[in-house]
C-alpha cells in the first residue's frame, strides 16, 4: 500500500477512536463531500517527498485537516480544532504496510469565516515516515 493511503487511514482511524470528535462530527471524509451536515471534517490529500534514508525508503507528508462549521461564531469550532490536535498525538507509529510513523509536527491552524454564518478551522502537519524492510 502507498504511503498516501496508509497515511490517509491512519488519520481517519486516529479522529475516528477520538470520543468527542466522534461524537460531534457529522462526518469524517477523505474528499470534500458533495453534501454534508456540520460540523465535519475533511482530510486533504498529502503533499508527498522523499525523506529516505541509504537503505530504508521514507517520505515526508503534508496534511492538512479542515474542519467546517455554521454559526454565529467560531467558538465550537475553536474546541474541535483542539480535539483534532489531541486525536493526531494518538497517530500509532506503526502505520500499516511496513511504515513507520518517525515524526508529527502541527505547522500551522487557522480559523477563518467562510461567509455568512460559515466557518472553517484548518490544521496542516508535517508527518515523516520510514520504511521497513527495505
Amino acid at each position: 500500500m502507498s504511503a498516501a493511503a496508509v497515511l490517509a487511514e491512519a488519520i481517519q482511524a486516529a479522529l475516528n477512536a477520538h470520543v468527542p470528535l466522534a461524537e460531534e462530527l457529522a462526518g469524517i471524509f477523505d474528499a470534500p463531500p458533495v453534501r454534508a451536515a456540520t460540523p465535519h471534517a475533511v482530510i486533504g490529500e498529502a503533499l508527498l517527498s522523499d525523506w529516505g534514508t541509504k537503505d530504508r525508503a521514507g517520505r515526508e507528508a503534508r496534511v492538512v485537516v479542515s474542519l467546517h462549521d455554521a454559526g454565529e461564531s467560531p467558538a465550537r469550532l475553536r474546541r474541535l480544532a483542539g480535539e483534532v490536535e489531541l486525536a493526531m498525538t494518538g497517530l500509532p507509529r506503526a502505520m500499516g504496510g511496513g511504515w513507520q510513523l518517525a515524526s508529527r509536527v502541527l505547522l500551522r491552524g487557522r480559523i477563518e469565516r467562510k461567509g455568512e454564518g460559515r466557518w472553517s478551522a484548518t490544521s496542516e502537519w508535517r508527518l515523516r515516515m520510514l520504511k521497513s524492510g527495505e
